[in-house]
């Protein structure tokens, strides 16, 4: 297969005017009927390896025209055990050869040190053969070596999530300061208030390192979820020009416009809008793409 580049492929589709990333989540009880796997004393089962299969490339194929990415999350593939494991490359590898110029995304928030995570980077890019992954970065830039190395990749960083639970520790202020460095002239009341106004939340100093010190390839992304739209504006003034991977439109209730307003880079490009459910359980998965696909155009046009 011809060298594929997730950044390059990423800025051909916003040149496209195209920002949609279809997520591909599928659950043995959401699909439908015709996807739902089916046997007789006399016939064997469709397996649900194959009927995930079929379902995905169907979506696939009926969103391929408006779609600039494809996200999959390995948890939904992991529930089916082997047979699930084995059709999410297959998948993937059937994106590549149906729309070949669209990257495809294994959302498997990854993070660990050493040799595993060397192992996580070859099941995910070798095995799997996807074009970029999410990951966590808990471990700090280091450990993630093994991913961020690879230049040809996506390396996607958690940064702001869409959960509820987000705040208990994004929301942490860290120092960007050292206490002990407090100058003999300052007071001590001073510099607390120096301290505390330098400061940074969390989520900020992930963005903040992303940006300044994790991007030397470009192929550094970051999560930052449309259910926190005024955070992703204080991310987006952080980090310039690094791209977003937005989940939280759709069942989490993220607000599309404000999500789009604050999110774009300077060129109004920038950003991957995840929507999952509601396109690929939707009655007309096209319909519901083309959407989404016209409603981020028209608030980009809006506020570029």
């Amino acid at each position: 297969m011809e060298q594929r580049n997730f950044r390059g492929l990423l800025e051909a589709k916003w040149a496209e005017g195209k920002f949609l990333c279809v997520g591909l989540d599928p659950l043995m009880e959401k699909l439908p009927e015709e996807f739902q796997p089916q046997g007789t004393r006399h016939l064997p089962l469709i397996t649900p390896g194959t009927q995930f299969k079929k379902f995905c490339q169907d979506r696939v194929r009926k969103t391929a025209h408006v779609a600039a990415a494809y996200k999959l999350n390995i948890a939904f593939f992991e529930a089916e055990g082997i047979e699930g494991i084995g059709a999410l490359g297959e998948i993937i590898r059937f994106i590549h050869e149906c729309v070949p110029e669209t990257p495809a995304i294994l959302d498997a928030k990854r993070g660990d040190i050493g040799d595993s995570n060397k192992a996580y980077a070859k099941a995910i890019f070798a095995a799997n053969d996807a074009d970029a992954v999410t990951v966590h970065p808990y471990f700090g830039e280091e450990a993630l070596r093994p991913f961020l190395d690879r230049e040809d990749k996506g390396i996607i960083v958690l940064c702001r999530t869409t959960n509820p639970g987000a705040r208990e520790f994004q929301d942490l202020h860290t120092l960007t300061l050292d206490p002990r460095a407090k100058p003999d002239e300052v007071s001590a009341d001073e510099w607390l208030k120096v301290l505390c106004d330098d400061s940074m939340q969390l989520y900020e100093r992930v963005a903040f390192n992303v940006a300044t010190k994790w991007k030397h390839s470009g192929n550094c992304l970051l999560v930052v979820g449309a259910t926190y739209p005024v955070e992703a504006k204080k991310v987006r003034a952080r980090v310039g020009d690094v791209p977003f991977l937005i989940p939280g439109i759709g069942k989490q209730q993220g607000d599309l416009e404000a999500t789009v307003m604050v999110s774009q880079d300077g060129r109004g490009f920038g950003m991957l809008i995840n929507l999952s459910s509601g396109i690929i359980y939707a009655d007309d998965p096209r319909s519901e793409a083309e959407k989404y696909h016209n409603l981020i155009n028209r608030y980009r046009s809006v506020s570029v």
